[in-house]
């Protein structure tokens, strides 16, 4: 298999402003009943590990997307570090940064993963930092979920599943998939 350049230097910034538009720009539809609300034994496992997870969810792509924006919640007992997010569904996941420079939206990659400090919140969202599934095998498609796995700096590695919401930020996933 060809080694696989890092996704923020194989596009230029033009294109990853489109693909921004896309895949992370789109207002939250924060939604307690449709989020992937941690059942009771999941949040007693998440807590003794000593990072909760919540929140966790990917926006559907259109077609033919070559990427797909992942957000959750992680809170931490003590100091840790997210380090990186494997899943089978893509090529890879890379943990971005959104800022603001020079009146222009920049996207980079953040190689040493994101900081949670010890009792604080820390969110991956739309138009902020979040994951980037590069290359999924298929296209990701609303009331799916996506297993994955997060690495942490210190605490133990901890299975998530991500929702997959609606491209339109406007109907809640919960509404159309309650079978689930």
């Amino acid at each position: 298999m060809p080694a696989r350049r890092p996704f923020s230097r194989a596009i230029g910034p033009v294109a990853a402003g489109l693909i921004l538009a896309l895949a992370g720009c789109q207002p939250a539809t924060p939604d307690a009943s449709s989020s992937a609300a941690q059942t009771p034994a999941a949040s007693a496992a998440d807590s003794s590990a000593g990072i909760v997870v919540s929140d966790v969810w990917i926006r559907e792509t259109p077609p033919n997307a070559a990427v797909a924006g992942g957000y959750l919640t992680l809170r931490s007992g003590a100091a840790d570090r997210l380090l990186s997010v494997e899943t089978p569904a893509a090529a890879s996941v890379e943990i971005h940064e959104m800022s603001h420079e020079g009146g222009m939206m920049r996207m980079r990659e953040l190689p040493n993963g994101v900081e949670l400090p010890a009792g604080a919140e820390v969110t991956l969202r739309p138009g902020g930092n979040h994951l980037m599934f590069i290359d999924p095998v298929e296209p990701v498609r609303a009331g799916q979920s996506i297993e994955a796995t997060l690495r942490f700096a210190n605490a133990p590695e901890q299975a998530v599943t991500f929702e997959v919401r609606p491209l339109a930020g406007d109907a809640p996933a919960a509404e159309a998939h309650s079978g689930h």
